[in-house]
């Protein structure tokens, strides 16, 4: 294997026999190395493969100047949540959440810090997430001595989302919003609490997600769902009825109108994350 581009004494590039790039990561790798030269692999740490070039070409300009430890980290947490959670996550999150939590660093150390104004609404809907967050704020602490604020766990987490929905970050915080709204309308409907920790919610919440995209990228479900519909709102009446408050929410502030298998689903929904 040898060396393609030198990036700094940590990280180098290197190609496969079949060319294809790798960004190869260690300590002291490319100390007084050029590029041609035979690349010491008892000194490789890490290696990330980007199939997208302009993603390399971004991640490999961040890597110089971004700590080790803190590139450690990040590829820690991102094998973590996909090993843990189960998540298929678009690799610009190596980009996206390395720059992300290298500038909350560099904010902390200068005393400035950023209020997460969704860090409520972030832990109740995306708990796994926020808990990964959680635990690479730890390890920030625990290998860098530096102790980020909770807030910034929300912002780890809207960065795995925006992975796992291949969104902007503006649009997983509307979307999130979106969502919190969504919820406040059926508590306020029923008078009621949700179990949070219950299949039901867990259920009704990944609905609302997907939901949301929707929504936001104005496609819809295929409406050809009239007859079950009309069954289902004379079986779960109270849940139909809040689910036509949310059409006409849904409808006068985002402009976009509900078909009747959308509302089908919202109303299946309902019912169990009320009554279960």
């Amino acid at each position: 294997m040898k060396i393609a581009k030198v990036i700094n004494n940590n990280v180098i590039s290197v190609y496969q026999a079949d060319q294809t790039e790798l960004v190869v990561m260690g300590r002291g790798i490319a100390f007084k190395k050029k590029p041609g030269d035979e690349v010491d692999e008892s000194r490789i740490e890490k290696v990330f493969a980007l199939k997208n070039k302009q993603t390399s070409d971004n991640f490999k300009m961040l890597l110089r100047e971004v700590p080790v430890e803190l590139i450690v980290i990040v590829e820690e947490i991102i094998q973590y949540t996909k090993q843990n959670l189960g998540k298929q996550l678009n690799e610009n999150i190596y980009l996206s959440l390395t720059d992300h939590i290298n500038f909350a660093v560099e904010r902390h150390q200068g005393g400035l810090a950023i209020r997460n104004v969704l860090l409520w609404e972030i832990k109740q809907l995306y708990k796994e997430e926020f808990k990964v967050g959680q635990r690479m704020l730890g390890q920030i602490k625990e290998k860098m001595g530096i102790d980020l604020p909770e807030d910034e766990a929300a912002f780890i987490a809207i960065h795995i989302i925006n992975a796992e929905m291949n969104e902007e970050v503006s649009t997983t915080m509307d979307i999130t919003r979106f969502m919190q709204r969504i919820i406040n309308i059926v508590k306020y409907h029923f008078g009621t609490e949700f179990d949070e920790d219950s299949l039901s919610y867990f259920r009704f919440i990944t609905h609302l997600k997907f939901f949301a995209q929707r929504v936001f990228k104005g496609t819809h479900y295929e409406d050809n769902y009239d007859h079950i519909y009309t069954l289902i709102k004379e079986k779960h009446k109270e849940a139909a009825a809040c689910t036509e408050k949310i059409k006409i929410f849904v409808g006068k502030e985002y402009g976009h109108e509900l078909t009747n298998e959308e509302m089908l689903y919202l109303t299946v929904h309902i019912e169990r994350v009320v009554n279960r």
